[in-house]
């Protein structure tokens, strides 16, 4: 159930109807006791350990049902207002996990609507797409987006880099862990580090002067506007996290190791990784790969089955597997 909550997260930042917060139709401002809940809700989640994008993603959420007539204090008239958004199932799923947080803290419960989340295919874009996005926004935008390029980091992982864990000299950057994910240490291209090193050296990082929601929509902006310069609207598909399916499937393609792209993306379990052997086939029109296998139970044995051509996988039981494609 975490999986999926997570998995909603990240494709809820995609949505814009759920993060405006902007007084547009039908909408008005929170009364003052559902200002007052929602500030004490933030506190609460950080008391209890929540990640800062999480808090700030459930909290405009809540905001926004409320401006859009939800009593937050009714779960009826939260469920009747959910219901009401022209949101996908995906972001009312995340509505409904937002709401289902708050519940405890006031002291109520309730009957939760069920939405069943539509598993879509990610978006992969032309590298040359990305690259477009990358020399058409600000420089610091840029950067960003050439780090998720290189690193398929979160969005969160990158944003909230300091400079400590950036290392012109060596050419690399350490990425802290968000959702459960391993922790990893990337190299990067000279161009990268090249546009790093121009950033200001702010308190901050090089990233971090507010919350990462308003960091999105200034990129959502600019890409708004290059796309229609470009006259390509499916630029306006590539968001932050667009770039870590990018990466991976490029990376599964290049290498046809799915425990690498694995651990490159910091995952804990292959089941979250499988997804990019079928992005992979599908995007280069590829028959799914046959191999020949071999396993080595001794140091031998392995020296041999390299010699004719075997790729190490991985260890079972204390034998290590290899294989080979037919």
């Amino acid at each position: 159930m975490r999986r999926r909550v997570c998995d909603a997260e990240a494709e809820g930042s995609k949505n814009l109807a759920i993060i405006e917060t902007r007084n547009g139709a039908g909408q008005r401002e929170a009364t003052p006791d559902q200002k007052g809940l929602l500030v004490n809700f933030a506190w609460e989640m950080k008391k209890q350990g929540y990640a800062e994008s999480t808090i700030e993603r459930r909290s405009r959420i809540l905001k926004v049902l409320a401006q859009r007539g939800a009593n937050l204090q009714d779960p009826e008239s939260v469920k009747e207002a959910i219901a009401k958004q022209p949101w996908e199932n995906s972001g009312k799923e995340l509505a409904v996990t937002a709401y289902s947080t708050l519940l405890p803290m006031i002291g109520k419960s309730w009957n939760p609507p069920f939405y069943n989340r539509v598993q879509k295919m990610p978006f992969i874009p032309l590298e040359a797409e990305v690259d477009d996005v990358i020399a058409g926004c600000s420089h610091q935008i840029s950067t960003f987006v050439q780090l998720l390029k290189e690193t398929a980091m979160r969005a969160g992982e990158a944003y909230h880099l300091r400079w400590v864990d950036i290392d012109l000299q060596r050419g690399t950057v350490t990425a802290t862990p968000e959702k459960g994910s391993n922790p990893r240490i990337f190299s990067l291209s000279n161009k990268a580090l090249t546009m790093l090193g121009r950033l200001k050296r702010t308190k901050n990082g090089p990233f971090g002067y507010g919350n990462i929601d308003n960091f999105r929509r200034t990129y959502e902006k600019q890409r708004r506007g290059l796309a229609f310069k470009l006259g390509n609207p499916r630029l306006e598909q590539v968001t932050f996290h667009t770039l870590r399916h990018w990466k991976a499937t490029m990376l599964y393609h290049q290498t046809k190791d799915i425990l690498y792209v694995m651990r490159f993306l910091g995952h804990k379990s292959i089941k979250n990784t499988l997804v990019y052997i079928q992005l992979e086939e599908a995007l280069f029109n590829r028959e799914p790969e046959e191999y020949l296998c071999k396993v080595a139970d001794t140091v031998e044995d392995a020296k041999a089955i390299i010699e004719l051509g075997y790729q190490y996988v991985c260890e079972f039981n204390q034998s290590k597997l290899f294989r080979r494609r037919k």
